[in-house]
């Protein structure tokens, strides 16, 4: 990463405790591929030290506000994200539909653990799926996407797109380091994002689809 980009990152970063680790998960068009090519995220689960940890996923130190980004979903329209979530839980992650790994293991995980949460929980739930891709990721490409893992859930998940400007600024504002190598290197975070409009947890891929639902009622009871 450049000195330039490091520089506009810092401010954002900082709200981080330093025992949490931001790490670029990479993703490959093979898992074999990935593999071999050092790309393994057994590594990236951040450890957290505090001694009143209340989350079973990454609690942070210093939460993170829900951020102001305007881009286009899988119907086309312009969506706000702050006006169109504020006062909701919501799950935000940035990824891409041809990662063979960390992308859909995270979006299945989030699928698993709202199939055994309360339907009044998930109906005022949303999930975010951000591309770090958008010369690939069209609204279509994402929409097609995500019905793989939100088909049988009573709130479909929202994907994300528009140009590459956007799609930087988005995770700028969001506090998550800027994807590379054509978005393939990218945050493996997912944050959750309560009624406060305040993200005192994430979650990467140490955490299983049974801590996101267990925090998911934890910061839903908050509301």
């Amino acid at each position: 990463m450049s000195s330039a980009v490091r520089g506009r990152l810092r401010p954002a970063l900082a709200a981080l405790s330093v025992s949490v680790l931001l790490v670029l998960a990479g993703c490959g068009g093979d898992p074999a591929d990935a593999e071999a090519a050092g790309h393994d995220h057994s590594d990236a689960p951040a450890a957290v030290e505090a001694p009143d940890d209340r989350y079973a996923g990454l609690d942070l130190a210093e939460p993170y506000r829900r951020p102001s980004f305007t881009l286009t979903d899988t119907t086309g329209a312009s969506f706000d994200f702050r006006a169109v979530t504020s006062g909701r839980p919501t799950l935000l992650f940035f990824g891409y539909t041809n990662c063979p790994d960390v992308c859909p293991t995270t979006m299945a995980d989030v699928a698993v653990a709202l199939r055994g949460l309360d339907a009044a929980l998930v109906e005022d739930l949303q999930v975010v799926f951000v591309t770090t891709d958008p010369a690939t990721d069209s609204p279509a490409v994402l929409g097609e996407y995500l019905d793989r893992f939100d088909a049988d859930l009573p709130v479909p998940f929202i994907g994300l797109t528009g140009d590459q400007e956007a799609i930087d600024q988005a995770q700028l504002s969001t506090g998550v380091p800027l994807a590379e190598d054509s978005g393939r290197l990218h945050s493996s975070l997912l944050l959750l994002y309560g009624s406060d409009d305040e993200a005192h947890v994430a979650f990467d891929s140490g955490n299983t689809s049974r801590d996101i639902a267990a925090d998911l009622r934890l910061v839903a009871a908050q509301a």
